[in-house]
């Protein structure tokens, strides 16, 4: 069976990046619009309300805006690549390690996890909900990105500037778009404090999440949460949780090739009761692009790695 997609924004960053990945792959079949048509919104009505699954890579008002082009009876899925619906009823989140393959495969309306939460649900959700962590807790999570995430002005300033910054700290009014989606999905109390920073790097991404487990109730064990960890992931494929020896440094490279897995790294002190969360990914790839791929995979019961850009066995 061959299924109708229609990437809505497929010329930017995203959208790209989704179409390379869908590329030679005759289980899909592309809806495409030319320069005229992309912003003619009778043409995207009819290429939304034509497709099996649309892909929303748009700001979030014109994301709000194509879900209402979409005739209920239409029959088209949605997955939304946006923020505008990451919190909304009615959405599933799609994040199927945490939210459960089936669910995602079963849902008409899937919003893709924005790039920086990916990297925090996957080390936070699963040990809050393990038990492991506590759910009051005040937590901070610090990341670097590279410039790719910060869309098509950000690119462009990094690119016209030689030598680029070294580094691009921001969200210093303590309101980013993302505080509600990591709030939410790993059920905590309280909001994040959120420090995210751009560095001269196309793509990559880390995100960590320091802990003063010695300070919390039970004072949980830097081992525990690793272990814990890696019994959520132990199915995954895309999700990896690194339990070898500790590596004494963890790069980005500015030339990294794409990739769609994760890899997950606690770091403990010697005794356990201090540690470090970093989640590493690519912002394009499991932080958006690779992440609908998957999405839109499981949605078409089809393999969820099929067509992803992952690690060799």
């Amino acid at each position: 069976m061959t299924h109708k997609v229609f990437i809505d924004g497929a010329a930017g960053t995203t959208g790209l990046e989704i179409a390379e990945r869908l590329a030679g792959r005759d289980e899909f079949s592309l809806i495409t619009l030319d320069d005229a048509q992309r912003k003619d919104r009778a043409a995207r009505r009819e290429a939304l309300n034509e497709a099996d699954v649309a892909i929303l890579c748009l700001p979030d008002e014109a994301a709000r805006e194509a879900v209402s082009l979409i005739d209920p009876t239409s029959g088209t899925r949605v997955i939304d690549a946006s923020s505008a619906h990451r919190t909304a009823e009615g959405w599933c989140y799609g994040f199927p390690e945490l939210v459960g393959r089936e669910r995602v495969a079963d849902a008409r309306r899937v919003s893709n996890p924005g790039c920086y939460p990916t990297g925090f649900l996957a080390l936070v959700a699963p040990l809050v909900r393990e038990g492991l962590l506590p759910a009051d807790w005040p937590y901070t999570v610090n990341a670097v990105s590279g410039y790719s995430g910060g869309g098509k002005a950000l690119i462009e300033r990094y690119e016209i500037l030689t030598p680029p910054p070294a580094f691009r700290g921001y969200g210093y009014d303590l309101a980013h778009k993302h505080l509600p989606e990591m709030q939410a999905h790993a059920g905590l109390e309280h909001p994040v404090i959120f420090a995210p920073a751009v560095v001269p790097a196309f793509r990559g991404m880390l995100v960590e999440v320091p802990l003063h487990l010695g300070a919390m109730e039970g004072e949980p064990h830097a081992d525990a949460l690793r272990e814990g960890l890696a019994r959520h992931y132990a199915d995954s494929k895309v999700v990896s949780v690194y339990t070898g020896d500790t590596p004494a440094e963890l790069l980005l490279d500015a030339d990294a090739a794409p990739g769609d897995g994760m890899e997950l790294f606690v770091f403990g002190n010697e005794g356990g009761w201090h540690a470090r969360l970093v989640a590493r990914l690519d912002n394009l790839g499991k932080g958006a692009s690779g992440a609908a791929v998957q999405n839109l995979n499981l949605l078409c019961g089809l393999d969820e790695t099929s067509g992803l850009k992952l690690p060799s066995a």
